[in-house]
């Protein structure tokens, strides 16, 4: 399947702080995908299959039938969890054009939680919805993801001698990056190291910057063949390797020693090396899903970028900022600080690094590796190379 598929388009809609889209969320994803349309130079109607995750409201028959879409072929999403499938999703349109069955993949999230719940409210738990991964939680106050990912980094710094200093290099890493995105939430707010420890904390050892926002916005992209990309005006990005993989089973289990503490990620990691026939020393840049700083620091160690005791060295003294970092980094500012559209839009600038269209750009880029939301099962990771 290496490179039999491939990116030909990407859009999203405008990127707004939660509840301030004067669109609901069924337009802002109509917004994204016509941009991505756009952006391929395909007419809507060439759209032949169709791929979320974790939306229950944007069904690929309301899509179709309001965007005027063709024949639908093929719809699919990932199960469990949210951000963690955000890769996955590129994972399923890759088997699907690959295997014959459709010819152009459209990928797309959209999130409005000004207009419904925020993903992930302890309030949605209170009244009843709390799903398996939390529902045993709730006697003893463990309500949120922010809870759970707590308990797992806590218990990893403690094992592995993390410094709190690290997880601050990841929030710091996404904002100085966003000072160069024009689309970022975050754009002309950068953030220094004092803010960051003089915020107040959420859930230790996370502080309010370990977090990621609350927004509205949507993000899409499309897939399809390589000769079918040779009639379209963009610059087309290679599906070089893919990968779902599955942690534990969800709920107390999580926290038993066979995986805890852990993000559950290494054989996604050890999936994509094998498929590609690269490892982490070859990419040239990457975009790890953070919906919590901790969970990044764990899955960049699980994928084989470092070892847990060395993780402190390795993302210190602007290690991670900027174009010309050790290891370029959320460059479009993430979840953190360009929005969060359930990390989708995270694999857009995945793809825009190898097109060389980033506002943070890296240069030379062959590489470029989107890592979906760890700490939640299943896993995914999608590897692109360079654009053709």
């Amino acid at each position: 399947m290496r490179g039999q598929a491939v990116v030909v388009g990407v859009g999203e809609s405008a990127y707004y702080k939660h509840g301030r889209s004067p669109d609901t969320e069924f337009q802002l994803a109509c917004t994204a995908i016509r941009n991505a349309a756009a952006d391929a130079g395909l007419e809507l109607d060439q759209i032949d299959g169709l791929i979320s995750y974790a939306d229950q409201r944007n069904s690929p028959l309301r899509i179709a039938d309001a965007l005027g879409l063709g024949e639908l072929r093929w719809s699919a999403t990932p199960w469990a969890g949210g951000g963690n499938n955000s890769s996955a999703t590129v994972h399923l349109a890759d088997a699907a054009v690959c295997g014959g069955h459709a010819e152009t993949v459209l990928i797309f999230r959209a999130l409005a939680q000004g207009q419904f719940q925020r993903f992930g409210s302890g309030a949605g738990l209170l009244s009843g919805g709390a799903p398996e991964g939390l529902s045993w939680g709730l006697p003893y106050g463990l309500m949120t993801p922010a809870h759970e990912c707590a308990l797992q980094t806590m218990r990893w710094m403690h094992d592995h001698g993390v410094s709190q200093e690290a997880l601050a290099a990841i929030s710091l890493a996404s904002y100085a990056n966003a000072q160069r995105n024009p689309r970022a939430i975050r754009y002309g707010q950068p953030l220094t190291r004092e803010a960051y420890h003089a915020s107040r904390w959420i859930v230790e050892p996370f502080h309010l910057y370990d977090c990621c926002m609350e927004n509205d916005g949507a993000a899409a992209l499309i897939v399809t063949t390589p000769e079918r990309a040779r009639d379209l005006p963009g610059r087309a990005v290679p599906i070089l390797a893919t990968a779902q993989g599955m942690g534990p089973e969800i709920g107390i289990t999580t926290f038993q020693p066979r995986w805890f503490p852990g993000m559950y990620y290494e054989n996604v990691g050890r999936m994509i090396w094998e498929r590609s026939g690269v490892g982490p020393d070859d990419v040239d840049v990457v975009q790890f899903y953070e919906n919590f700083t901790g969970p990044v620091l764990m899955a960049l160690c699980e994928m084989g970028f470092c070892r847990p005791e060395e993780v402190d060295a390795f993302v210190a003294n602007g290690a991670l900022e900027g174009p010309d970092a050790r290891l370029p980094f959320n460059t479009s500012g993430g979840n953190l600080a360009e929005a969060y559209i359930h990390g989708l839009e995270m694999v857009i600038e995945a793809v825009r690094q190898s097109r060389g269209d980033s506002t943070c750009q890296v240069a030379k880029v062959e590489l470029s590796l989107a890592v979906g939301g760890p700490g939640y099962a299943p896993g995914s990771a999608v590897l692109f190379g360079p654009a053709e």
